[in-house]
């Protein structure tokens, strides 16, 4: 089965240069592999003792960072090298100050593993929730250097547990532990033989944690919330404000308005300004004057939204009226009330918290008009869908813990 793997690797890499030269994200894929083994010679040196952290993408980036934050802390002498698959992770975060080396891993083919392999002579490998790589992790086995998979999920329709799903199974043996996020992944894996399996939990909750208790202030946001009740709307798509749009349009509530939109390219910023016929500022010209009679901001660059959310009463995350669900933890931990749309399932927190009646999942206009003047209006049912945000997220973290104590055995 190597082979065969193999043999659609090489007409993958094939397909992919051909595409690059037609699609820019593609492109920054392939070419952005080519400096991979120069970044290695350079910074690289026979005397360092390296942990490397492999993250898909910038997601999956943000679920690993408390541990490689713990990492930092815990193991001074070692250099950290993270590697990414995607773009939009490696464009987003190669110059971060979390790692000493930051790189895209190169794909899966033996002669790259065995030339990484060789470079970096990891001291152990970190994959982060689904990256299972046949050959990487093949070769880092026979060299015998420790690999663990950190806040994994498993479900049922994986191929691992299909019948035709055997090649895969086989390289699982490869990790050393898996660390998971809750009790069904462990009894999945327990059910195809595998019991070096810890429940530790999900590494975003710590992540959030952290989040919660650096400093969050902003001069901006004081400004422009003053004493009023703000509703923060975070990564919206154009789905998701065709409901926030027209509420904002109608109520007579007094709320302030925060909407920080997934795309910031400039059209979309300025037609959804157009719609917005209440007094609105974008961040990006904001020039220290005063911002109080404003009643909508749109934040039209990236990177404060976590911040934002902390001077919220009511946040409302984008994505479940579109392709995916963004970070509902984000919000959740600073104790507001959350509110999502329909298509949530398959993340795992946002079902959570809809059970539990922290977050609230929506279909129609209707509903977020119901739901939203429902939590503006009444202080008490906010509080008490926000602390049940709070004590989920508090009885849940700790996951990077775990994983630190299990490294100290193995360093």
């Amino acid at each position: 089965m190597y082979f065969v793997y193999n043999l659609a690797l090489l007409v993958t890499s094939f397909t992919l240069k051909i595409i690059a030269l037609f699609h820019s994200k593609i492109s920054l894929f392939v070419n952005g592999r080519k400096a991979t083994f120069s970044i290695l010679a350079n910074q690289v040196s026979d005397d360092d003792q390296i942990i490397w952290i492999h993250t898909a993408s910038l997601g999956e980036f943000e679920q690993g960072l408390p541990v490689i934050e713990q990492i930092n802390r815990h193991f001074p002498g070692y250099k950290l090298l993270i590697t990414f698959f995607s773009p939009s992770g490696y464009e987003v975060k190669k110059d971060t100050e979390a790692a000493d080396i930051v790189c895209y891993l190169p794909l899966d083919s033996k002669n790259n593993v065995r030339k990484f392999l060789k470079q970096v002579r990891p001291k152990i490998a970190i994959f982060v929730k689904y990256e299972i790589w046949p050959n990487y992790l093949r070769e880092l086995y026979r060299n015998q250097i420790p690999t663990i998979l950190i806040s994994a999920i498993f479900k049922k329709d994986q191929i691992y547990f299909k019948w035709y799903g055997g090649f895969m199974r086989k390289v699982l043996k490869n990790i050393d532990h898996f660390f998971v996020q809750n009790k069904a992944s462990d009894m999945l894996l327990n059910h195809i033989g595998y019991t070096n399996v810890t429940i530790a939990g999900d590494t975003r909750f710590d992540r959030v944690q952290a989040i919660k208790e650096r400093d969050n202030s902003l001069e901006f946001m004081k400004n422009f919330k003053g004493e009023n009740l703000c509703f923060v709307a975070g990564s919206t798509w154009r789905e998701d404000e065709k409901l926030i749009v027209p509420y904002i349009n109608s109520t007579n509530l007094g709320v302030k308005f925060v909407i920080a939109p997934h795309n910031i390219k400039k059209d979309h910023i300025e037609d959804l300004r157009k719609s917005i016929s209440k007094k609105t500022v974008l961040f990006s010209q904001i020039d220290g004057g005063p911002l109080e009679d404003f009643e909508v901001m749109i934040v039209d660059t990236i990177g404060l939204l976590t911040k934002i959310y902390s001077y919220a009463e009511l946040a409302f995350v984008g994505g479940g009226f579109a392709t995916g669900l963004h970070n509902t933890l984000e919000p959740a931990v600073f104790g507001i009330p959350v509110i999502i749309g329909p298509n949530f399932s398959g993340f795992k927190e946002a079902e959570d918290l809809v059970v539990n009646k922290g977050c609230l999942s929506l279909s129609t206009y209707e509903e977020f008009e119901k739901i939203v003047d429902a939590f503006v209006s009444n202080e008490e049912i906010r509080k008490v869908a926000g602390q049940i945000n709070l004590s989920y997220i508090q009885k849940n973290k700790g996951a990077s813990v775990q994983i630190i104590d299990h490294l100290r055995t193995l360093l």
